[in-house]
Order: structure tokens, then sequence, then C-alpha cells
């Protein structure tokens, strides 16, 4: 027996006192604070920020052809509504009766056989109370140029050129 140096016993004694010491050491020892960010998750972060940073770019770049896209199409009904407006108009023009409703309007234009008058002088205007604000007096000064010649408004407005002209110089 002799070749067995330590019995059963005294190795089971040996071997609870070593974990009873281990149990001790942890015990004492303060907890291990692991890392939250690990390896895996740290290239996981940095593989998902360069995605972002490299779909940025395109990206936005795909947004604003999109944006331009709907607004050529826009663009493009606008110009179709357009084109309807003046082939409407064209066809209106075609009409001879509407070709001499607008010149009778227009270029004050009148049948032969009708008289047509012109009357001179100064227009009547409102009076101060009538037009409280200056749309109205403007709306009624557009009017009163409508119903004259053409040539009267051309010359009232070197008239008015020249005056502005005049008063900038003194």
């Amino acid at each position: 027996m002799e070749a067995d140096r330590f019995s059963t016993a005294a190795r089971l004694k040996a071997i609870g006192q070593e974990a009873q010491a281990r149990v001790y050491r942890a015990a004492t020892r303060r907890p291990v604070r692991r890392n939250k960010l690990t390896g895996r998750a740290a290239l996981l972060a940095l593989v998902l920020c360069a995605l972002v940073v490299a779909l940025a770019y395109p990206t936005r770049q795909y947004i604003a052809q999109r944006s331009d896209i709907a607004d050529q199409r826009r663009a493009a009904q606008r110009a179709k509504e357009k084109v309807e407006q003046l082939r409407e108009e064209k066809a209106r023009w075609e009409d001879p009766d509407y070709v001499r409703a607008q010149a009778r309007q227009r270029l004050h234009y009148v049948v032969p056989g009708e008289t047509g008058y012109q009357l001179t002088g100064p227009l009547p205007t409102a009076t101060p109370g009538s037009a409280a604000d200056p749309a109205t007096a403007d709306r009624a000064a557009g009017e009163a140029a409508a119903n004259r010649p053409w040539y009267d408004n051309l010359w009232d407005g070197v008239d008015q050129a020249d005056a502005a002209a005049t008063t900038s110089r003194h």
C-alpha cells in the first residue's frame, strides 16, 4: 500500500478544501463587469454605419430625381392644358362672328351703315367718397383705358413716360 501514498479520504479532503478556497475567493472578489459591446457587436455596428454612409448619397439622389420627375409631369400637364386652351381659342377665332365682335370691342370698328361715336374730353371721374380703396380706383382707370382707342392709350403712355423723365432730371 505504500504505492498509494494518499488515501481516498485524504484526496477528497484536499479537493474539498480547494473547492472551498475557490468559492471563498469568488465571493470576496468584486464581480467582473463584462463589456457589453463585444467584438461582434462592434463589427456589426461598423458595417451598419458603413452601409448608411454608402447608401445616403444615392438615396438622396433618388429622392431628388423623383421630385424632378414629378415637377416635369406637372409641367407637362400644364402644357397640355395650355395647348387645349389655345386650340379652343383658335377655334373661336375661326368663327367670323367672334372676329367681328372682337374687332368691334377691341379696335372700335363699326359695321358699314352704322354710325360710330367717340367722346372727346375728360372721362367722368368718380366722386371722392365713392372710391374708398385704391384697388377700385385702379380698376375704374383700367376700364376707362379699355374703352378708349388704342392710339389714345399709346399717346398717354408716351406722355407719362416723358413726364416721369422730366421730373427725374430736375
